[in-house]
């Protein structure tokens, strides 16, 4: 039990603790002390199975587990980056952004550790209300344009999320059962459960939570959030927040799974994904804005994740694999955008040239992420996404296959346009001069993301194999 709260109660104590504290000046360090202990702690919890609270409504197993580490390294790699950016943008007030920033990492311990589909519902809602703050730190009209489309669409889905929970506990009644909605006790009730009724569930489940994930077409917040929000956060937004939507949309599969109901669930899971990918793909082709740009290879990347699912068998593993994968690749490429973007002060590709003579450290890994991201070996999207083909392949979902190849192609081909015009050729003449150059505490951190995913793409530690294989099991039995 108190594993369990520590990880939750850490970073919301310090949390408090910054909103306190009178010196903007020390404020930013409190980020790194707080990603620091929870990294600790997550790293004492992951051998553990003994790690729960609140009756079984906290529990932490295979597939929380994989969440925790994902957004603990991305906040704690964040959080050291986060020192240098906010020196550079001493005119805004930090107290807010270093304050949400903490209190979302604890509201991710405790979705990564919810059994019980009410308490799942509200972590995820305090996730989406602390982050939307942070895309407000330029203070200006268009951030504050992206933080009301941010929560407007996304009270849309955590609406509809809330109605298919509810569907979901009358599927339990309908069936003669109690109204629990511990995961624990569905999963062993499933076959019991109203098939009408789950199936509904199920869909404004998918729906709700896919919103929160960005899949088309609910993925409308995504390019105004994205493109205004400061790298650090665009990096926890799409590594870390959809990662905690993904784990909802898993909890809810699990149980169609137990049902006997999954060929139901897997059904939609394709068209969706194969969906956002060719939406992601056809925004992205003439992209002016590469931070939009990012935002749309999101989509493109969860539309992957829901897709791998779908496909089942071993594409399960390649689905989480691929959770981590993008979670890491996302960091390197928002963190070096968002160096650009000081370098340059523009995100569009017709003011923005010759990265790589501006800042070449950020242009080279700018690039690089670009590669990874568009499963070019030796990268770790190389390795999740030949997972999910093969198992398409073996499974006669040949179509399936050959649409996502397709997807794949012309995403690379969009997305690498945009990308090699801002890193390529020389700073465009008449453009202002800035005084921001590569630092080791802006260029080390997206450093640090891109070797943990070479180091996939070549290597898979066994305990994280074991744990991807636990959780996809979990699942799946038998994947």
């Amino acid at each position: 039990m108190g594993l369990a709260f520590a990880l939750v109660l850490w970073p919301l104590g310090l949390a408090a603790a910054a909103f306190l504290l009178p010196s903007a000046r020390w404020r930013p360090w409190l980020l790194p002390l707080g990603g620091g202990v929870r990294l600790a702690l997550t790293a004492a919890a992951l051998p553990r199975s003994d790690v729960a609270a609140l009756s079984g409504w906290m529990q932490l197993d295979a597939l929380g587990k994989v969440l925790l580490l994902l957004v603990d390294v991305l906040f704690f790699v964040c959080a050291l980056y986060a020192p240098a950016y906010l020196k550079l943008r001493a005119s805004r007030d930090n107290r807010t952004f270093c304050a949400c920033l903490l209190v979302f990492l604890g509201t991710s311990a405790v979705v990564a550790q919810a059994h019980h589909l009410g308490l799942l519902w509200v972590a995820i809602e305090t996730s989406v209300l602390a982050s939307a703050p942070l895309l407000y730190f330029d203070r200006n009209t268009r951030s504050l344009e992206a933080t009301w489309k941010y929560l407007l669409i996304g009270s849309v889905g955590i609406a509809l999320a809330l109605l298919g929970s509810f569907f979901l506990a009358y599927s339990a009644v309908h069936g003669g059962l109690g109204s629990s909605l511990l995961v624990e006790d569905l999963v062993r009730d499933a076959p019991k459960l109203s098939p009408a009724w789950l199936h509904a569930a199920f869909i404004f489940l998918f729906v709700g939570y896919g919103t929160k994930m960005g899949l088309a077409p609910m993925h409308t917040w995504k390019p105004d959030a994205y493109g205004e929000a400061p790298g650090l956060v665009g990096t926890l937004l799409a590594g870390g927040l959809t990662g905690c939507a993904f784990l909802a949309v898993l909890r809810f599969f699990q149980i169609c799974q137990a049902a006997g109901q999954a060929a139901f669930a897997r059904q939609m899971m394709i068209a969706v994904g194969l969906l956002s990918m060719v939406v992601a793909g056809a925004f992205m082709v003439r992209q002016r804005d590469y931070k939009r740009m990012l935002a749309y290879s999101s989509v493109e990347h969860m539309g992957i994740l829901v897709l791998g699912v779908g496909v089942g068998g071993g594409a399960m593993f390649g689905a989480l694999l691929h959770l981590l994968n993008n979670g890491l690749t996302k960091g390197v490429l928002f963190l070096c955008a968002g160096n650009i973007h000081r370098a340059f002060r523009s995100k569009l590709t017709t003011e923005v040239s010759g990265a790589l003579r501006r800042v070449p450290a950020s242009g080279a890994l700018f690039l690089a992420g670009f590669f990874a991201i568009t499963g070019t070996p030796p990268f770790g999207p190389f390795i999740s996404e030949l997972t999910i083909l093969r198992a398409a392949m073996r499974g006669d979902q040949v179509w399936v296959a050959a649409a996502f190849l397709v997807a794949l192609t012309v995403v690379f081909l969009g997305m690498g346009s945009t990308v090699l015009q801002v890193v390529q050729g020389e700073p465009r003449s008449g453009r202002e001069a800035t005084d921001f150059r590569d630092t080791a505490f802006t260029v080390g951190p997206p450093l640090v993301l891109l070797a943990l995913v070479l180091m996939l793409g070549v290597y898979i530690p066994p305990p994280l194999q074991a744990l991807l294989h636990e959780a996809a099991v979990a699942l799946e039995p038998g994947s």
